[in-house]
């Protein structure tokens, strides 16, 4: 009857490993896609504004701390452990949720730079959406955008 009534029984800590295992899949399919696909010619979407085009980036977010891709995965390593034990107290699913989308994310990259590279944790992270006036981007760094700006919107309007 719960689930007639638009209920769902998903608890908070499931809702964010559905939003974390959710962001995990697409970010590696789409990574997986645009190792295959892209190098070479990008695909241009909306011409001088938007394309998809396969880059790497050794560094964090928008190719800064280029080089520090083992201090990165490292804090990556926190920033998983941290929402895991955070997660497990978290009353409501949309705040779960938006934790597992940070979860997702990270772990996305974090995948990257364990598996992408000839060393342990020194893997380059597979960057693909292209806007023009904007540094490249793949779904995971979207899941972690979203998921914390989910968990701001929340922290501010839930009474």
């Amino acid at each position: 009857m719960r689930r007639l009534l638009g209920e769902s029984s998903l608890t908070p800590r499931a809702a964010a490993l559905v939003a974390a295992g959710g962001a995990l899949l697409v970010d590696q399919l789409t990574k997986w896609w645009a190792s295959t696909v892209l190098p070479g010619d990008p695909i241009v979407l909306i011409d001088g504004f938007l394309q998809l085009r396969y880059v790497t980036n050794p560094g964090a977010a928008f190719s800064l701390l280029q080089g520090s891709g083992s201090i990165i995965a490292l804090l990556a390593i926190a920033i998983v452990v941290f929402i895991l034990i955070v997660v497990r107290k978290v009353p409501h699913r949309p705040e779960a949720a938006a934790l597992g989308l940070i979860l997702g994310g990270a772990l996305g990259n974090f995948a990257d730079r364990m598996f992408r590279g000839d060393g342990l944790l020194d893997g380059e992270v597979i960057d693909f959406i292209d806007f023009s006036f904007f540094p490249s981007f793949n779904v995971a760094d979207s899941a972690i955008t979203i998921g914390a700006l989910l968990a701001l919107i929340l922290a501010f309007t839930r009474e």
